[in-house]
């Protein structure tokens, strides 16, 4: 399955496309998300998304679905059901592409590193199991179950460790693709 994603990705490369996706891609990332985030505010600026909250433990997590309120917390429900999964699949497409538009230009196409353009893939499953955990928990409160809290902490770690990664093989593809012209590489 990954490598299948792996080729569609280099089929789907095409400069144009990455350049639209990377542009919707910053516009949810620097408008709409933090756009969201500044409607869940009650005022006080203490106000997180439970997405964001890195390494965040249960009781922390708790803490904060206690402060959001019942209409934060059913607000919030709904942006987990429609823009959340909406920008993951934006960013799937836009870092897949991306890495592997860089990667062609860094890399000879026996290369081992050219397969690793799927990393992205790892952030949206783990996003998408992450969103879906939050919904759960913000649907059952005021009932806080340590064992749901203790798996976002575990998929909101892998989420960022996979987003992380992706990042670092843009700035590898990057490196290389700069090393070679961004010509590709046959």
């Amino acid at each position: 399955m990954l490598n299948n994603l792996s080729e569609r990705f280099y089929k789907w490369a095409k400069g144009w496309l990455v350049l639209v996706l990377v542009v919707l891609d910053g516009f949810f990332a620097g408008f709409i998300m933090p756009l969201i985030g500044g409607l869940m505010q009650d005022g006080t600026g203490l106000i997180q998304p439970l997405d964001l909250m890195m390494f965040a433990t249960p009781d922390k997590l708790f803490a904060m679905i206690e402060k959001y309120g019942d209409g934060t917390r059913i607000f919030y429900r709904n942006v987990e059901l429609t823009a959340d999964i909406i920008y993951p699949i934006i960013y799937l497409f836009a870092f897949g592409l991306l890495i592997s538009w860089l990667f062609e230009r860094g890399f000879s196409p026996d290369s081992k590193m050219r397969k690793l353009n799927v990393v992205p893939f790892g952030a949206f499953v783990f996003d998408m199991l992450e969103n879906a955990t939050i919904v759960i928990l913000l649907t059952i409160f005021p009932a806080q179950p340590m064992a749901l809290g203790w798996l976002l902490f575990l998929l909101t770690s892998v989420k960022w460790l996979f987003a992380f990664g992706s990042i670092a093989m843009i700035l590898v593809g990057l490196v290389m693709a700069l090393k070679n012209g961004f010509k590709k590489q046959n």
